[in-house]
């Protein structure tokens, strides 16, 4: 008979991992734009030869590149949760 310690650890963790997916859905999306818009301003900087369009452009660059290490971290957090349910799910099973 499984612990009821596990099977709560094993919903809490799937409603973790449905609350991760969702976001990594929303960061995909909003990835999707600031890259498009940083690649549009980097383009528009190389045109126009202004400081203040490099400045945009770096600047998109880097909100881009934040947004990337944050899926980065939120994909990492699904790996690990995904493992543990994995081990919750060994401890579930009969002997």
């Amino acid at each position: 008979m499984a612990s009821p310690l596990v099977k709560w650890q094993l919903k809490k963790t799937g409603a973790r991992l449905r609350g991760l997916r969702a976001e990594l859905q929303v960061i995909d999306e909003q990835r999707m734009y600031l890259t498009d818009d940083a690649d549009d301003l980097s383009v528009r900087a190389v045109v126009s030869e202004s400081p203040l369009a490099r400045s945009e452009a770096r600047e998109a660059g880097g909100h881009a590149a934040a947004m990337n290490r944050h899926r980065a971290h939120v994909r990492a957090e699904i790996a690990r949760l995904e493992a543990h349910q994995d081990e919750l799910l060994d401890r579930l099973a009969p002997r």
